[in-house]
């Protein structure tokens, strides 16, 4: 591809898109274009077109996009929405906002994606809304998932921060559930240092969702934002400007000229990241106390991180900490343990959130430890290795010294 092919001219990795010239172009106060026709627009523009839906509406994180979600599919207190215990924690903590109660579903051992078997398992009456995050670059099993919400009449909110043109037999991921939140946070495939996207094909959802993001104005619409040259109207002392409760969660331009310039060979961006994969999954080859994610057949894993769950506890009684230590030493960037198990956290496990924010639970704790066994035993094990290196010479070198690690604890 062009973009690999650059990449081995420009051994330091430096931005070869139009990244500088966009955010010029925008501190250029003088430039009428970007003015009237402004970026955030012509980001949300491009990146509906890309993934093939009806509406996207730009935020300034993808926090932010899963509070608007929520808001759209109608949460609020009383209700329960489920997401996978081995995920980040911005899921629960916009199901918190919305003042409702957090139900925690467990992981697939081999995908370490949500289980839909244990989703159907935990639907009660309250059930409102499922979040199916797409955990690592891997789409979740959304077939099911989605047979699954219409026979007990749930939404469905796909998180794909991580998996940006993931895709299921060629259907891209955030057009299988009834809305997507995305993510431009710095270490995402799209990296314009934070941001997000709502993308869905329900008018009704966009107008919600794109009102609830820009502070209730009457103005906002589906498909339609502030304009960056208000018109004549808002300079009226008779003007009313908001009929909604709306949060200030609207990207700013600067944002979206670097979100927009590297949507631009977004294609290129995840091809980089499935190569350094395809790097690593050649070191563990042979390796039989690594083990990658499974992607089932059809399922496209576009590798925000690579993946692996580590037995050479079992195996070597080699602990996880010390083949970190031993990586390193060699000369290894290091990686990044499984994110912890959700309702492990602090802030979960011992109530803090219930006088916070949540009203829903009547104050009484709610119990999670155990209910998701396989998320409690496999994250432990989870080793997350980057693959947004923009060289893949240091790429290639990274994961040699990764088989070079095995190597030497298989001769101990």
């Amino acid at each position: 591809m062009e973009y690999i092919n650059k990449l081995a001219e420009n051994p330091y990795g430096k931005h070869i898109g139009n990244e500088l010239k966009y955010v010029t172009d925008v501190l250029d106060s003088e430039n009428r274009e970007s003015r009237s026709n402004p970026y955030v627009g012509r980001l949300e523009d491009k990146f509906s077109k890309s993934i093939g839906a009806k509406y996207a509406i730009a935020h300034n994180s993808g926090t932010a996009t899963l509070h608007t979600c929520l808001a759209a599919a109608g949460v609020g207190p009383g209700d329960e929405v489920i997401s996978p215990a081995h995920t980040v924690i911005m899921c629960t903590f916009a199901i918190l906002h919305q003042n409702a109660t957090p139900v925690y579903a467990d992981i697939e051992p081999d995908t370490f994606n949500i289980d839909p078997d244990d989703i159907e398992r935990k639907i009660t009456k309250r059930t409102k809304a499922i979040i199916a995050v797409h955990m690592h670059g891997l789409p979740c099993d959304m077939t099911r998932i989605m047979n699954i919400a219409k026979k007990h009449n749930i939404v469905v909110i796909e998180d794909s921060a991580q998996c940006v043109m993931g895709s299921i037999n060629g259907k891209y991921t955030g057009l299988l559930g009834d809305m997507a939140s995305f993510s431009f946070e710095t270490k995402k495939h799209l990296s314009a240092g934070e941001g997000g996207m709502v993308i869905t094909n329900n008018k009704k959802y966009a107008t919600v969702v794109r009102k609830g993001g820009g502070l209730g104005y009457k103005t906002l619409a589906a498909d339609q934002a502030l304009r960056a040259i208000l018109p004549e109207e808002f300079q009226n002392p008779n003007y009313k400007r908001h009929d909604t409760v709306g949060w200030n969660y609207r990207m700013n331009e600067l944002t979206a000229a670097v979100a927009l310039a590297q949507l631009e060979r977004v294609k290129d961006l995840v091809s980089k990241r499935q190569k350094v994969a395809e790097f690593f999954l050649e070191a563990i080859n042979d390796c039989d106390w690594l083990i990658p994610q499974k992607s089932p057949k059809g399922f496209t894993n576009t590798y925000w991180t690579f993946t692996i769950l580590y037995f050479g506890d079992d195996r070597l009684s080699i602990s996880w900490q010390e083949f970190w230590m031993k990586y390193k030493e060699m000369g290894g960037d290091g990686f990044y343990g499984g994110l912890s198990v959700v309702y492990q956290e602090p802030v979960i496990s011992d109530g803090t959130y219930i006088d916070k924010i949540c009203g829903s639970s009547n104050g009484v704790n709610l119990v999670f430890e155990g209910t998701c066994p396989n998320a409690e035993s496999l994250q432990p094990r989870m080793m997350q290795f980057k693959t947004n290196y923009r060289n893949l010479n240091i790429a290639k070198v990274q994961a040699k010294i990764l088989e070079d690690t095995i190597d030497f604890f298989r001769k101990i």
